[in-house]
């Protein structure tokens, strides 16, 4: 199942990627470069959408869900879910000592000539 999943979701990119390719741009006319009064309408001067535009959608939605399921299947291959993760304070080693050793500034000397002595 999942197998044929990969193979639409391959053929539907390779689909997706062609379809977006061969649609022109919005400002594609001449006339709309020269201010041409059609294209200030409010879906354009090609109406509200044409059949490239519709397959590309239903292309895009069909990549997307295919995309959603092969994640799903993954998850469940992996076996992994949030409950088996665990806490951070489970990964953190308790033998480690914290170091407390940490070099400290002498009280009225400045670190460095250009810095001011704190007040």
């Amino acid at each position: 199942m999942e197998t044929v999943i990969l193979v639409v979701h391959v053929l539907i990119a390779i689909t997706l990627v062609t379809m977006i390719l061969l649609q022109q741009g919005k400002g594609a006319e001449m006339g709309a470069a020269f201010g041409s009064g059609a294209s200030s309408t409010v879906f354009g001067s090609q109406g509200a959408a044409s059949f490239m535009t519709r397959s590309t959608a239903m292309l895009a939605t069909a990549f997307f869900l295919t995309s959603l399921t092969l994640a799903y299947f993954s998850i469940q291959a992996s076996g992994s879910t949030q409950e088996g993760i665990g806490s951070v304070t489970d990964v953190v080693d308790d033998d480690v000592p914290f170091v407390q050793d940490m070099p400290s500034v002498p009280q009225g000397t400045s670190p460095a000539p250009d810095v001011p002595a704190p007040n």
